[in-house]
């Protein structure tokens, strides 16, 4: 099964880091956010990405261009334009697919530009470039296959500054709302799991997911909900950057599941 990652936004509310790189490059530990997101999906197994880039998009591409140069012994004959490596031990058994999807599109046309590279009829996965979390992948792919719907999102639960989702007991999603008071609301917290006919509801490229496309797949009870309870975190602003380095640096990095 693709995975698709959503890498090319602005990251305006964190522009001390995304000014010169976007928001996924940004570092934890010393390794990419995009890095983390992919380690946490290759553990489960699923190995085959499509990055949709937008916002310096090139720099995505230099780092997987060179990725496997950076992370062996090389010696690097001058003289002869040759290369010789001589370790080959850290190198990720990944599978990336770079798509261009435009400097504004927004983040449903990014994923409609992605459909040329989806395997036909298959479904696939989609997350966002700037948030972890220790989600089991293989129990949200086998909860998305129980349910018959069209698509699955994982449901977590953090302070409450953002908007949330009800759900009813059947784990259909039932309506959305603006930014409830106190803590404990439900929350998009990405990590999806789709059919290719999600894609029919996105109309191109100003197209937002989270909106119309979403709301439409609950008027017609196709969105569930699979109830992530651990531990779940955005990369956001610079102190939620903070927070994950500080957490990476005490050797407690809850999303490290590799």
């Amino acid at each position: 099964m693709k995975v698709l990652i959503l890498a090319g936004g602005f990251g305006t509310r964190l522009s001390e880091e995304t000014h010169l790189i976007p928001k996924p490059m940004v570092e934890i530990g010393g390794r990419p956010m995009l890095w983390h997101i992919m380690k946490i999906y290759s553990t489960y197994g699923f190995n085959d990405f499509i990055i949709l880039l937008g916002y310096k998009g090139y720099v995505i591409k230099e780092y997987f261009a060179n990725y496997f140069l950076h992370e062996n012994d090389v010696t690097i004959d001058i003289a002869n334009n040759k290369i010789e490596t001589h370790s080959q031990n850290n190198v990720e058994p990944w599978k990336v697919t770079l798509v261009n999807t435009g400097i504004n599109t927004m983040t449903g046309g990014r994923l409609k530009r992605a459909l040329p590279y989806l395997n036909d009829g298959q479904p696939f996965m989609f997350t966002y470039g700037d948030g972890v979390c220790n989600v089991d992948i293989q129990a949200l792919v086998s909860f998305h296959k129980q349910h018959d719907k069209l698509i699955t999102m994982t449901a977590v639960q953090p302070e409450g500054r953002f908007g949330a989702m009800k759900i009813g007991d059947d784990m259909a999603v039932n309506s959305f709302e603006e930014k409830p008071e106190g803590e404990g609301g439900w929350i998009n917290g990405g990590f999806f799991v789709c059919q290719p006919k999600v894609l029919d509801y996105i109309k191109g490229d100003e197209t937002m997911f989270e909106r119309e496309p979403l709301n439409m797949l609950v008027r017609d009870r196709q969105l569930v909900a699979y109830k992530h309870k651990d531990f779940w975190q955005c990369m956001d602003t610079l102190r939620d950057k903070r927070m994950l380095e500080s957490m990476w640096e005490e050797e407690n990095p809850r999303w490290k599941i590799w």
